[in-house]
């Protein structure tokens, strides 16, 4: 398993949490959310995000748009209380 991915149970648990706060399971979603993590994690500028995650631009954009709407502070919130 490379170093970048989260487990499947590691994502069952987060994709529940990410249902609590009306983020529904769309396509690439679990890659979205591991691009997010391996960035918060690397500290790497979001054009650097390794090819394997899509489109750099993407995964910004929906970063961008849960941080306006508070669901990525709900998500944090959720994940660092359990």
């Amino acid at each position: 398993m490379a170093r970048t991915m989260l487990t499947d149970e590691q994502w069952q648990k987060l994709s529940d949490i990410l249902r609590q706060i009306n983020i529904y399971n769309k396509p690439n979603l679990r890659r979205t959310v591991e691009a997010m993590l391996y960035r918060i994690r690397v500290g790497c500028p979001w054009r650097d995000l390794p090819p394997c995650f899509g489109k750099w631009s993407t995964v910004y954009h929906q970063y961008r748009y849960w941080r306006k709407t508070g669901k990525w502070q709900q998500l944090m919130s959720i994940v660092t209380a359990d």
